[in-house]
């Protein structure tokens, strides 16, 4: 999984950090590198997380399979309800994030399980400063 989401991502997997949030209206998907130093890494993280926010709001799923060779949990539904859902690129000192919202309960669910899914394939945080939860 970590070559396919080097290829897919474009950066070292072992040289960043994910972070998979919940929060009560979507959560967020964080991906920093390990230092500020690496301005090609972290320009790269940005157009990765561009690419996924608009990916996502056209009900694109295509890279979360590609990197986890899966189905991934979730994904069907936030493509289903993508007109209900908005998704940010935010960039950050070190990559960026993107931020997903909605007020649709049924949307929220599958935005929580995506997330949880991403958090255990990744051995994730689930929140800035927390250390990797491995399943």
């Amino acid at each position: 999984m970590q070559s396919r989401g080097e290829t897919v991502m474009g950066v070292d997997q072992y040289t960043s950090a994910h972070v998979f949030e919940d929060l009560p209206d979507g959560g967020r998907i964080v991906l920093d590198r390990d230092t500020e130093s690496d301005t090609a890494g972290i320009a790269r993280v940005r157009e990765h997380m561009h690419a996924i926010a608009a990916a996502f709001a056209a009900g694109d799923f295509a890279r979360p399979f590609q990197v986890h060779a899966t189905a991934v949990p979730g994904t069907s539904l936030m493509a289903a309800r993508r007109s209900a859902i908005s998704y940010q690129e935010v960039d950050r000192p070190r990559g960026a994030e993107v931020r997903i919202r909605t007020s649709d309960a049924t949307a929220v669910a599958a935005v929580h399980q995506f997330l949880a899914f991403q958090r255990g394939a990744h051995h994730a945080s689930g929140h800035e400063g927390q250390q990797d939860q491995v399943p």
